[in-house]
């Protein structure tokens, strides 16, 4: 129960993934590794369509904006651990909470709503042909990729607001490593009920529309796709969408098993190893998974390394 004398809690302490301080500078290292690996990867995806005119295609262009999210995505977060990680005091201030709360939340909704503006891109180019150039102009590409953006960092702040309406004046020692929706509602000494279900429902619904949208659109892409009498078509059609279908699953996938469920002392430490999962995992697969899979991207990288060195020959 909420108490009148009882102080406001303005800032937190980050609990991180294990409390253990033998293992703290092996995960600094660990994570820091898959973070540089993230900016590098995504960076370089980012860097290769916009310098390419080969890749100045919507799928590409929406790819990009995929890469950029993810790469926000990770920063929002692991800076941030990898302070805390080197520090006996792993506090998190009143702004900085604020920034991080509302931030990765946007993103991620922002992320979602990505991957399925790419799934239509993959249904207009597989299932209508001849409009794709009308119908995915350079005006309706810019207004797809706005749409989740405007919406995604709506629904952000949405959520960070009703966070801030909570009252925390018990622990504040948060059983995790960044500011996540579970633990700290689990930490809140008013009423959560409002709180808890909107998070159930914004986070279901989001997560449910989007992959449904995603869904369908593959239901008529692979009607199209069995429809193309050559087999060397059909490869070709079934290797464009196979890339964003994989980060597709490994995106999705954790977003389900951390939000669509209500928040409690177990889901929390179990959560925790699956936002692992969320934060660092699906941001370092994704660059990789359209890089290694993608003909025409491994023709630029592969372009780009002969230039680079053909250069770096003519000077030696």
């Amino acid at each position: 129960m909420f108490k009148d004398n009882c102080t406001e809690v303005t800032e937190f302490i980050l609990m991180g993934l294990t409390d253990r301080a033998e293992l703290q500078p092996v995960l600094f290292v660990v994570f820091l590794l898959i973070y540089l690996t993230t900016v590098f990867g995504n960076g370089c995806m980012i860097l290769l369509i916009r310098a390419d005119s080969k890749l100045q295609t919507p799928m590409y262009f929406f790819l990009s904006h995929l890469s950029f999210v993810d790469l926000c995505y990770a920063t929002t977060v692991t800076p941030q651990m990898l302070v805390n990680l080197l520090s006996e005091r792993k506090t998190i201030f009143f702004l900085g909470w604020f920034i991080q709360f509302n931030f990765f939340i946007s993103l991620e909704i922002t992320g979602s709503y990505v991957l399925t503006v790419m799934a239509h891109d993959r249904y207009m180019a597989i299932c209508k042909p001849l409009l794709y150039g009308s119908k995915m102009s350079r005006g309706v590409c810019v207004s797809l990729v706005a749409a989740p953006y405007i919406y995604g960092f709506a629904n952000g702040l949405a959520q960070t607001i009703l966070m801030l309406r909570l009252s925390f004046c018990g622990p504040k020692e948060i059983n995790h490593f960044y500011c996540a929706d579970p633990p700290l509602i689990v930490l809140a000494c008013s009423d959560t009920y409002v709180k808890e279900t909107a998070m159930l429902i914004v986070a279901g619904s989001n997560l449910t529309c989007s992959l449904t949208i995603i869904f369908v659109s593959y239901i008529f892409i692979f009607r199209a796709i069995l429809g193309i009498r050559s087999a060397e078509g059909r490869r070709k059609a079934f290797s464009t969408c196979g890339s964003h279908l994989t980060a597709v699953f490994v995106s999705y996938g954790t977003r389900f098993c951390l939000y669509v469920r209500p928040p409690s002392l177990t889901s929390v430490e179990q959560g925790k190893i699956i936002a692992v999962f969320a934060v660092f995992v699906s941001p370092l697969l994704n660059p990789f998974i359209y890089s290694l899979r993608n003909k025409d991207v491994k023709i630029v990288i592969k372009k780009v390394i002969q230039d680079k060195l053909f250069v770096n020959s003519v000077h030696i």
